[in-house]
């Protein structure tokens, strides 16, 4: 394949589509991780049941059951990716708008179903996007292609981790899931202006392909042993700012910000970060191999964890709370380009969907299962304490790229 020019590689059409697909993916996990566990705080829910309401992730981990049926099954609309994106576009803006009707502290539960609802719809979109995705860039696009994606799915977070909770210091709740859902059409818009990729591959034949062959497909390029090691870099590699990030709105809400300073200063500062992790990141991805940017971008957002524990010691800092947020957004937003990159080089674009579906699955579990657990280590440990554990727990999956992604990777270098 003829290697494209910087110029051609960043200034196209489908460079715009991973930055507008990607704050539609990005907006309701944002809702469901940082919106709604501040919601719940302010309204005087206990930091326990914050941290059990990771447990609504529970879609985001086992989303590959259903995926083959996104691959195999279509709409008689607007093709066998856009169709999907659509229903699961519509159905999340009514589901986040319904939150700001629900009294939190007299019905924690219809909260508790509700979220797992825009989880369930959320996922699915996941599942679509990412497969749309796969199939509209070719494998020297991979590594801007991904970073865009995901510096535009992070941006996303500024709308209920930001405008959110400045709204909510002049109006009431209800109006602010409304203002914030509505955001939900800016996906809707590009789902119906884009077109399906064009590629060579079908939909499976039937639901049982659909389900046997992605996973016989992985298994056979890379032989078992292999494929189970990189199954477990999966889990492993983003857990420890998984969990650093898991109550980030509470921790800010405990050390005595208002919920104005948590909008204006943290998010600003992020979007700053970002903008700069958009610029620099995109250009080392495409100068650098995808292995190599796991080592790199996997150390900064390591380094990042440590300015929590930071700010935890020094409390009540508008400065110090800046500058956490901008190396968080920086440092994480590097590390998960790379980690997205690697895993849409390990897809088939045959089967997009499913593969990518258990690959991003994995992911999730540190963010699922161990973030239940965060509020009671925090009560029991303190928040400093609770973010050094969250760097060592990051160690091992750095170890394992030895195996996965040593430095010099020939295959993974021929992506870059």
């Amino acid at each position: 394949m003829t290697k494209l020019s910087m110029k051609e590689a960043i200034f196209n059409r489908r460079m715009l589509i991973c930055i507008f697909t990607g704050f539609s993916s990005g907006l309701p996990l944002f809702v469901l991780y940082q919106l709604v566990p501040g919601w719940l705080r302010d309204e005087g829910v206990s930091l326990t049941e914050i941290g059990l309401f990771s447990l609504i992730g529970i879609p985001y981990v086992w989303k590959f059951v259903w995926s083959p049926a996104l691959d195999r099954f279509s709409f008689p609309f607007l093709g066998r990716r856009r169709g999907w994106m659509l229903v699961t576009q519509i159905t999340l803006l009514v589901s986040i708008a319904a939150f700001g009707f629900i009294d939190p502290t007299m019905n924690i539960w219809s909260v508790a179903y509700l979220a797992a609802a825009v989880a369930f719809f959320s996922a699915s979109q996941d599942i679509v996007i990412d497969a749309y995705r796969r199939e509209l860039l070719s494998d020297q696009e991979l590594g801007l292609g991904n970073s865009l994606n995901v510096q535009a799915y992070r941006v996303s977070g500024l709308i209920p981790g930001s405008l959110a909770f400045i709204l909510a210091d002049h109006m009431p709740w209800n109006t602010v899931f409304i203002i914030v859902a509505a955001f939900m059409f800016i996906g809707v818009g590009v789902t119906l202006c884009i077109k399906e990729a064009h590629i060579e591959h079908n939909a499976p034949k039937s639901i049982k392909d659909a389900v046997v062959l992605p996973f016989k497909d992985f298994i056979n390029r890379e032989g078992l042993k292999s494929a189970l090691f990189i199954l477990l870099f999966l889990v492993l590699y983003k857990l420890g700012d998984s969990m650093a990030t898991a109550l980030q709105t509470p921790f800010f809400i405990d050390m005595g910000f208002t919920k104005t300073e948590i909008g204006v200063v943290a998010k600003s500062a992020g979007l700053i970060a970002m903008m700069v992790g958009l610029a620099v990141g995109g250009i080392v991805m495409l100068k650098l191999s995808i292995s190599r940017a796991l080592w790199l971008f996997g150390f900064v957002q390591i380094i990042s964890i440590l300015g929590f524990a930071a700010l935890a010691e020094i409390g009540n800092n508008v400065y110090a709370l800046a500058f956490a947020m901008g190396f968080e957004y920086l440092g994480v937003g590097l590390g998960t380009a790379a980690f997205v990159a690697f895993m849409a080089k390990q897809t088939n674009p045959t089967f997009a969907a499913t593969q990518f579906a258990l690959f991003s699955a994995l992911t999730a579990l540190p963010r699922t299962f161990a973030n239940a657990s965060t509020g009671l280590i925090v009560e029991q440990i303190g928040w400093t304490g609770f973010y050094f554990l969250c760097v060592g727990l990051a160690i091992p999956g750095m170890l394992m790229l030895l195996k996965v992604a040593p430095w010099h990777d020939k295959e993974l270098e021929k992506s870059a």
